[in-house]
């Protein structure tokens, strides 16, 4: 059970600080440095696995459930990416002044690739946590 709260707590913790990059990213993005926000971000998603593992490593448990409770957590986070990704969109057509790609499809692929990116940052995280830890 307490594998279940660390997932919802880092997850949703990691989901909301995405949606307020995204905000930022919509309200300042000219203005902000190139790359600054992808580097924000890449932190984000190697931080909220590293600490989810690191709160399930220091209970006792093996390196096995941590991995299993950072990739959990960094699904959450990128379940909320994917939820944002079509309002990004619309708004990078309209400051280019271009039509919104109809391309923008939820499909097996995409979920299957994002699994696999999850896992390696779940992969990550725990690494980084026992190293740290």
């Amino acid at each position: 059970m307490d594998s279940l709260v660390d997932i919802v707590v880092f997850g949703f913790a990691g989901a909301v600080v995405l949606a307020a990059l995204v905000g930022l990213l919509l309200v300042a993005g000219r203005s902000l440095p190139t790359g600054a926000l992808g580097a924000v971000c890449a932190a984000l998603l190697l931080a909220v696995p590293a600490m989810a593992a690191g709160r399930t490593l220091s209970a006792g448990v093996g390196a096995g459930q941590a991995f299993l409770v950072a990739s959990a957590s960094v699904v959450v986070v990128y379940a909320a990416g994917v939820a944002l990704l079509p309002i990004v969109a619309r708004q990078a057509a309209a400051g280019r002044g271009t039509a919104v790609p109809s391309g923008l499809r939820f499909t097996p692929a995409t979920a299957g690739g994002g699994l696999l990116v999850c896992a390696a940052l779940g992969a990550a995280g725990t690494g980084i946590a026992l190293l740290v830890g």
